[in-house]
């Protein structure tokens, strides 16, 4: 049987959930209405109120109509009473970016690594440019939530583990020790299905409760939303469509397995498999912008491994449609720079008229929160936890 002290508090912590959740949506609501709304008791709305304005999170904002009693006085939600910071690691650079509890972004660094040290290292410097941050915009430790991670791998949260980040070369890397440190608490997520929270808090998707967020960028991820949340497996390792076989006996992934899909539709493989049509070697400086140009001006070279890497993207796109059968299909990452110049010629490839499914039954669209999508989710993540 449960103590009655532990259901006590249950009890306080759902209220105030409600409470808070209602006002972050509707922003200005007197204590008799979120009563109402709430079906929460008036005294126990107002002692929840108290203590929300106590800790800087509402605020009273003058007095509502009469309905012919005394006035009622108007709270206020306070988006900006507590920040988050999420960061993104990759084997070039470490972006940060600052949020608040609205996702609404207050600052964004970035911090170069090459070459990619020990991960003591990035967080350390991680944590010093955080610290810079914080000083910079005068805010105080106190209202800092915590700082979410977006990592390119298989991610146990329980355990705080990175278990395996093939193309970083990175295993079973223990988080919770860089808490002390960062001196907040430490979220750890893997990269894709941080893109899949903030697509379904911010994006287009905010109402589909089946999509797939896939993240192209240096590797391919995938983040699975099922009946409205995130979909991670029995092991916390659902979504690494990447790895998926589309050429049998292909190319050697650094997972250890051959044809993997990101090998082929990944964005370093499209600028990889341009500088070989090209003659260029591979540490030359064509860039993103160089084949985007390629592109517009239908050089015949670029032209052909264009679209040879859509066929590519398309035999994946059309896997996992056949195998989630999603209501939206969402692409992020750093191929967001690509937009319509990919999704078009895409969709085209998709629904085919031997494909299972038809236009209508899919939507495939770019992320609307581009290369920041996998930040934002990661800065969700501590936000979730201090609000739920």
């Amino acid at each position: 049987m449960n103590s009655p002290v532990i259901n006590h508090k249950a009890i306080k912590n759902y209220n105030r959930r409600k409470i808070i959740n209602l006002l972050s949506v509707r922003r200005e609501l007197t204590r008799q209405a979120i009563s109402l709304k709430t079906g929460i008791s008036i005294p126990t709305v107002a002692s929840n109120i108290q203590e929300l304005i106590d800790e800087g999170l509402v605020e009273e904002a003058g007095t509502a109509e009469s309905t012919g009693g005394r006035k009622a006085v108007i709270v206020r939600y306070l988006p900006d009473a507590r920040v988050s910071f999420g960061v993104e690691i990759t084997r070039t650079k470490v972006r940060i970016l600052l949020s608040n509890l609205d996702l609404e972004i207050r600052f964004e660094s970035e911090l170069v690594m090459e070459p990619f040290g020990r991960i003591d290292e990035v967080m350390n410097r991680t944590s010093e440019e955080i610290e810079r941050i914080l000083l910079s915009l005068g805010i105080p430790a106190e209202k800092v939530l915590g700082v979410g991670f977006s990592l390119p791998g298989t991610v146990n949260q329980k355990k705080m583990t990175l278990e395996l980040a093939p193309n970083m070369g990175m295993k079973d890397i223990l988080f919770k020790p860089f808490e002390e440190a960062f001196h907040y608490p430490i979220y750890i997520e893997n990269e894709a299905n941080s893109g899949a929270l903030a697509e379904l808090k911010l994006g287009k998707a905010a109402k589909s409760g089946e999509l797939v967020y896939v993240s192209v960028g240096g590797g391919i991820g995938t983040g699975l939303i099922i009946n409205g949340k995130l979909y991670k497996g029995k092991n916390q390792r659902a979504g690494e469509f990447g790895h998926m076989t589309v050429v049998p006996g292909g190319k050697l992934c650094n997972c250890g397995r051959r044809g993997c899909w990101e090998l082929y539709a990944s964005q370093n493989a499209l600028i990889s498999s341009c500088k070989q049509a090209m003659g260029l070697k591979e540490n030359s400086g064509y860039s993103i912008s160089d084949l985007m140009n390629s592109i517009k001006t239908s050089d015949r070279t670029v032209m052909g491994v264009w679209n040879e890497y859509l066929d590519y993207f398309a035999i994946g796109i059309q896997n996992i449609m056949l195998g989630l059968d999603p209501q939206a299909i969402f692409i992020g990452g750093e191929i967001d720079t690509f937009g319509d110049l990919l999704i078009e010629p895409l969709k085209e490839r998709v629904f085919t008229t031997e494909a299972f499914e038809g236009s209508g039954d899919v939507l495939i669209a770019a992320s609307r929160l581009g290369s920041r999508a996998t930040l934002l989710g990661a800065a969700l993540l501590p936000i979730q936890d201090y609000l739920d």
